[in-house]
């Protein structure tokens, strides 16, 4: 470059998302000097929350899969006891209530496997040899998984074929073709398939391995919050990383990642420091780094515009936060996780997302039955999310946004009411609301999205990871979020994050580096 670097570090890890925050701390626990810069003024991405009025309001996360407890911890707990991050956690008292008014669904279903069959087996009488069929399937693959990550990617064909048969024969194929293959009824689908939102495709492309997986790793270990939301959890990974001898900038956007002969050498900020790295951990999403952030542009491969044009960009968020001046008792609301949606065809509800009519489907959390205290005696806090394709408010004009806000808002709370039989609309204390150029100009989120890419069967966990090594098309250069290898979710970004530090070590030690 001809340029003098004004500092010099192992790694630098662009955007302090979850897969930055625990790929920065991996690579710190391993003695490497890190530098972690983030453009907001708190680190978190996501992961963060903010107070209006009495209220302290979760910004994004729902509930966080496969913590389990410090006697029992599943791959999240794992990677917090491995990586030293001390969080308190709060645990969520069932899987979800599910509600369709038009189908006369309302059900709410329990964690634990013997539970949620027993629970199917009253609400779908006759229901149970089905659904103890899907949910072995699913403890099978997820055991699979776990044998994967225990071989390093390494495993035996014929242990893989003997003991896992399924895993491989269900590979490629959706939700949708596997129950259909099981002769499943309409009627178990509708409940079963609750928890599709949190992936965001119709269930005819959602791959099968990684729903059931999500699903039996809820139902084993049950669901997790951090006790002072997700800002707790960020707090507590910038605790341990400092500790470690890490380096913070907040405050601080980073604008070129530059690259010479096919590697990256360094950083640019937007403040015009240049950092000197061979190696980058990158929250930014792919599509904004290929078509921008790479200097000199030349150094861009043209394989790498065509993986990221060959991909589906998935949905952003909408979410109202309500802070009500009455308890949830007083309200009526007795559950922690609502899904309420206007019927159970997912590629209907899926269509929707690219309207902005009358939302079809909600996800609502009421935050004081997993943590009673998080707001004050007498209060409650209620959360609304639905998802978008960003493409949805790509013609909305400015003296509109708000007006659109508030009038689909007024939809959820509208549709709440009548689902639940509460009345909170006369309650509302406290009202804020995102969209997705909430979620672009707050994070930085490409076109606002926080799902990364759709998972489509091709283009899941497993094709993304066999194709890893094919898919790192700059030397240095690793992507640690839901963008990455484990696809979309808290508990994905964050060992996506992990793993991603891990193979940098390994770049790292067979280049020589030292710290």
């Amino acid at each position: 470059m001809g340029e003098r670097w004004d500092r010099e570090f192992d790694a630098v890890v662009v955007g302090a998302g979850n897969g930055g925050m625990a790929g920065a701390t991996q690579l710190a626990l391993s003695g490497k000097k890190v530098l972690m810069l983030e453009q907001h003024n708190i680190l978190g991405g996501f992961s963060t929350s903010f107070v209006r009025g009495r209220f302290e309001f979760e910004a994004s996360l729902h509930e966080l899969c496969d913590v389990g407890t410090r006697e029992d911890p599943g791959g999240a707990g794992v990677l917090f006891r491995d990586l030293g991050v001390d969080v308190e956690w709060a645990y969520v008292p069932e899987a979800y209530r599910l509600i369709v008014p038009e189908k006369n669904i309302d059900v709410v279903m329990p964690f634990g496997i013997a539970e949620y069959i027993d629970a199917f087996e009253r609400y779908v009488p006759g229901s149970r040899p089905v659904v103890t069929k899907f949910i072995a399937l699913a403890k099978e693959i997820g055991e699979a998984l776990a044998y994967l990550a225990a071989m390093k990617g390494n495993p035996d064909k014929k242990v893989l074929l003997k003991k896992y048969p399924n895993f491989i024969k269900t590979a490629t194929y959706s939700v949708d073709e596997v129950c259909h293959a099981l002769k499943m009824p309409q009627a178990v689908k509708d409940i079963l398939y609750a928890y599709w939102c949190y992936v965001g495709i119709p269930m005819s492309r959602q791959n099968f391995t990684l729903f059931a997986v999500m699903l039996y790793k809820y139902l084993l270990r049950g669901a997790a919050i951090p006790r002072y939301r997700s800002t707790g959890m960020a707090e507590a990974f910038e605790r341990r990383f400092r500790a470690l001898g890490g380096t913070v900038q907040l405050n601080t956007r980073v604008d070129k990642i530059i690259v010479e002969n096919g590697r990256v050498v360094g950083v640019r900020t937007a403040g015009g420091e240049l950092i000197k790295t061979r190696h980058v951990l990158c929250c930014a999403a792919p599509p904004k780094v290929f078509n921008g952030m790479i200097h000199p542009a030349t150094e861009v491969p043209a394989r790498a515009l065509k993986s990221v044009n060959a991909r589906s960009i998935a949905s952003s968020g909408f979410v109202v936060w309500l802070g009500l001046d009455a308890s949830p008792d007083e309200l009526g609301i007795r559950d922690y996780s609502y899904f309420i949606y206007r019927d159970t065809d997912t590629e209907r509800l899926y269509r929707d997302f690219s309207s902005l009519g009358r939302p079809s489907v909600q996800a609502t959390v009421c935050l004081n039955r997993a943590v009673p205290d998080c707001s004050p005696a007498g209060t409650t806090i209620l959360s609304m999310t639905i998802l978008y394709k960003p493409e949805a408010w790509k013609n909305v004009e400015p003296q509109d946004y708000y007006r659109l806000k508030n009038e689909i808002a007024g939809y959820l709370v509208e549709d709440f009411e009548k689902a639940t039989g509460c009345s909170i609309r006369d309650h509302i204390e406290e009202i804020d609301i995102s969209a997705p150029p909430t979620y672009a100009r707050y994070t930085g989120a490409w076109q606002g999205v926080i799902y990364g890419y759709e998972v489509d069967s091709w283009d899941s966990f497993l094709p993304r990871l066999m194709a890893m090594k094919d898919e790192q098309y700059i030397g240095g250069l690793r992507f640690s979020s839901g963008w990455g290898i484990r696809t979309i979710g808290y508990s994905s970004a964050l060992q996506c994050g992990q793993t991603e530090a891990l193979l940098t070590l390994v770049d790292m030690n067979n280049e020589g580096v030292t710290a």
